[in-house]
């Protein structure tokens, strides 16, 4: 199993991670944080789907849609465009829109919008006279949690309330004591990267909360959300309140403050620890989560830019050797039926990311969700951050034409190195926005081997020879390496491979066994959780797997029988390359384990 002393070893950033949480010591390291349940099963989103028109019934469609093709969403996030807001002016509400999103509107008030107003008709009309008005969120909660198996309902919020902040002497919001702030952004920042929010804050101002009164604001709104049964939120626009620090202590003082609020409120209302920071990359708040586990390492997933793929699954990779000392990342959402939608499911696959698309209703690839979500609704999520390979450290695979981007992570038993042909487009300076600088970039070969999954050591445990088997997902090969050897990859843009890596180990004299997984599986290994030979003269491999589906393992010989929770399994055994193989059905409870045994 794996523990922090694993992880101690996986990069060289863990410990100075370490070093600076020990010498702030404002904030803690991701291993001492609770990680929210919702991030072991599938989600949606109803924000590519929806936008800020999402309403209660396009919610239930959603949920609908991919529960009748087979994968069910066990949690789900209602973003943007449930909230009341208003604009001061005239010259507010024509303020920059994109994608719906109204940079300039501000919050009006703590309940849901009349989208999501509805009256609730009596259950026992011949005791009650007319219909009970109930909060319209509450009902949606509970019919997806009720009818649509949900067990996790977050919903969106900015950190300031919404994009434009807290409208100011807004009707019961007066006690927030919400007053216009003025964004300013920095030099480096207008330079680099303008941004459609800061241009149209800077002019028109943030409705800031009073610093004093921003418990109040978090506690009363998470705790009419949690009385609605929602079991936590996404808090976007963190960067927002570093750009306010003027005239309120400075930018670190109150961004501090905020966020301990913040914290405070979540504590309080949502036990499971339920909050997804995003928008949050300053150091500020980075250096004042004591709390806050799952943080978003990336842009958005913007399905109709063709420039955003292969620069989102390099940024997330790379973004996720700092982030993931503080927090799990969050790879994002993406749409199931894409161009790209197997490339980015195979990155959040191995990411040891949450995964959640946020597909249209009636518009999904089941075939690829299948690859990521078993029939119960969990998936198979890596056990660390996913993060480049140590090769990879010091190279451009966006830019420099010639490096493929290579991701590990762990699972209990096995290993996973993603390989991703990234090149071809990447930020451009001069026009300030991601494009496309190479229109054909050509087809790279690279190499991989066990040593590039960093905590393969500890995985096999002592003894170890250095011999692993690789299975390669897509073409389906098992090859046993020698200590030090490699396997060459070839890949054209937006291509991947991943390889399954399994420390070999003798079980019985002459006889030596891997386990890899699920071969249909994105992480085919992340359904092994337990694998143990036996001491007994029988020689059994005993191992513990979840899901269903093709199951396969290496041993150096035909096992003599295999057993799945001790009934007789039928099997196959290819001579040539070790792979055992047979069929896993369909669990009959969520989240069990079968008692698999190969008699080798």
């Amino acid at each position: 199993m794996l523990g922090s002393e694993t992880n101690r070893v996986c990069c060289v950033n863990c410990e100075m991670g370490r070093v600076v949480e020990r010498h702030l010591q404002t904030f803690h390291h991701r291993d001492k944080k609770k990680l929210p349940s919702f991030v072991d099963w599938f989600g949606w989103c109803t924000w590519d789907a929806f936008y800020t028109d999402v309403t209660a019934e396009g919610v239930k469609q959603g949920l609908q849609s991919l529960a009748e093709g087979g994968t069910p969403p066990r949690f789900l996030i209602i973003d943007d465009g449930w909230q009341q807001i208003g604009s001061e002016n005239k010259k507010e509400a024509n303020a920059v829109v994109q994608e719906g999103a109204q940079f300039a509107s501000r919050l009006t008030g703590i309940k849901e919008n009349a989208k999501f107003q509805k009256k609730k008709e009596a259950e026992q009309q011949q005791e009650e006279q007319a219909e009970q008005q109930a909060p319209g969120l509450k009902l949606l909660v509970e019919e997806a949690k009720r009818e649509h198996g949900v067990k996790y309902v977050y919903v969106w919020h900015a950190m300031a309330g919404y994009w434009g902040g807290v409208k100011p002497a807004a009707e019961g919001m007066e006690h927030y004591e919400s007053a216009l702030a003025f964004p300013v952004q920095s030099p480096g920042v207008m330079g680099n990267q303008p941004d459609i929010v800061m241009d149209s804050l800077s002019v028109l101002g943030l409705g800031l909360v009073h610093p004093r009164k921003a418990l109040r604001f978090y506690d009363e709104l998470h705790s009419y959300l949690a009385s609605c049964g929602v079991d936590g939120v996404k808090v976007d626009v963190q960067n927002i309140i570093e750009t306010l620090g003027a005239g309120h202590g400075g930018r670190v003082s109150l961004t501090r403050a905020y966020h301990h609020a913040l914290e405070a409120s979540v504590a309080r209302n949502f036990p499971d620890n339920g909050c997804i920071s995003c928008m949050c990359h300053n150091t500020d708040m980075l250096y004042s989560a004591r709390q806050t586990a799952v943080v978003r390492a990336s842009d958005d997933f913007y399905p109709r830019d063709p420039a955003s793929h292969t620069i989102h699954i390099s940024s997330v990779a790379y973004n996720t050797l700092f982030l993931g000392e503080f927090m799990q990342p969050d790879w994002d959402m993406f749409h199931s039926l894409h161009p790209a939608a197997e490339y980015h499911g195979a990155a959040r696959a191995i990411g040891g990311c949450p995964i959640y698309v946020s597909d249209k209703p009636g518009n999904h690839n089941f075939e690829l969700l299948k690859k990521l979500v078993l029939p119960d609704g969990s998936v198979l999520r890596a056990q660390l951050p996913g993060r480049p390979t140590r090769d990879c450290l010091f190279a451009d695979p966006a830019r420099d034409g010639t490096s493929l981007l290579k991701i590990w992570n762990v699972n209990k038993c096995t290993g996973v190195v993603g390989v991703f042909n990234c090149q071809g487009a990447g930020w451009c300076r001069v026009t300030k926005k991601t494009r496309v600088h190479d229109a054909a970039p050509g087809t790279l070969t690279g190499s991989v081997r066990a040593e590039d999954v960093d905590a393969i050591a500890d995985l096999a445990g002592p003894g170890w020879g250095g011999e692993a088997v690789v299975y390669a997902y897509r073409s389906g090969e098992l090859i046993r390496l020698p200590r030090g050897a490699t396997l060459p990859v070839t890949l054209k843009v937006l291509e991947f491979e991943l390889f399954h890596v399994a420390p070999v180990k003798e079980v019985a004299l002459g006889v030596s066994f891997a386990p890899i997984g699920l071969l249909g599986m994105f992480n085919a290994g992340g359904a092994v959780e337990q694998c143990e030979a036996g001491a007994d003269a029988d020689a059994v491999v005993r191992l513990r797997v979840r899901g269903c589906g093709r199951f396969g393992a290496y041993c150096s010989r035909r096992p003599a029988r295999c057993t799945l929770d001790a009934a007789e399994a039928e099997f196959t055994y290819d001579a040539d390359t070790g792979l055992v193989a047979l069929d896993i059905p369909v669990p009959e409870k969520e989240f069990y384990r079968w008692n698999l045994e190969i008699h080798v």
